[in-house]
């Protein structure tokens, strides 16, 4: 990114950003956004495809960002926060803040760990994808955490009280999750007035072949169970 400096990683109570990107039409759809990813997660899934920022190590230098951002005004619609987990963050939400004044709508990509922060987030949250990683029975062996699925329930009802923009999304694969235990997960959140749902096939790696591909029919049940479904397969 030109205008951004770059730090020494190191353990700082500066925002923990990990990277940028300048330009994406795929993060959040029907908007050109930035993305930034915050460096954290406290959790350890198997098909991690950021694994390097799983440590709380800052690269990149906020100010500087927020110096870059004010070039792209008129050129992008919105900045994602990503990660890692964003929500890792204990600066979020001023930064969505600074964000916001700068014209800039505010998307976030978050596992929904920590609803404190969530909640803190919520007023200057234009959109949030929130992953809901398999059914509650799964959550632990996943995610290598005791109680993991709780937070994530938690973020849920918070996100769906507020009327915040909001698509779930789950990363399958058939030999975690079961075609018949994906669609109950979707009824169920369905039945909670999740409107958005995207269903993405599990990779070992960027670029790897999917572990599975959901069938047809499968597609057209979760479609008729949600206003919008879209299956990001193969």
């Amino acid at each position: 990114m030109n205008g951004a400096s770059s730090v020494n990683p190191s353990a700082t109570t500066e925002p923990a950003i990990g990277g940028l990107t300048p330009f994406s039409s795929v993060d959040w759809p029907g908007q050109l956004a930035a993305v930034v990813f915050i460096a954290g997660c406290p959790w350890r899934c198997g098909y991690c495809h950021n694994p390097q920022l799983q440590p709380r190590q800052r690269t990149l230098d906020w100010p500087a960002i927020l110096h870059w951002l004010d070039s792209r005004r008129g050129l992008l619609d919105g900045v994602v926060f990503s990660g890692g987990e964003p929500l890792s963050e204990p600066a979020l939400a001023d930064m969505a803040r600074a964000v916001q004044a700068r014209g800039f709508a505010v998307g976030l990509h978050s596992a929904g760990i920590y609803p404190q922060r969530l909640a803190q987030l919520l007023p200057w949250l234009d959109w949030l994808a929130l992953d809901i990683k398999t059914d509650q029975a799964g959550y632990d062996a996943l995610t290598g955490r005791a109680r993991s699925a709780w937070p994530v329930q938690v973020c849920l009802e918070m996100a769906l009280e507020a009327g915040c923009a909001l698509e779930c999304r789950t990363t399958w694969s058939p030999q975690r999750l079961s075609e018949a235990r994906l669609l109950a997960l979707a009824q169920t959140l369905a039945a909670r007035g999740v409107r958005h749902y995207a269903v993405q096939d599990e990779r070992s790696a960027p670029g790897q072949p999917a572990q599975g591909a959901l069938s047809e029919a499968a597609q057209a049940q979760l479609a008729r169970c949600f206003a919008s479904f879209s299956y990001r397969g193969s």
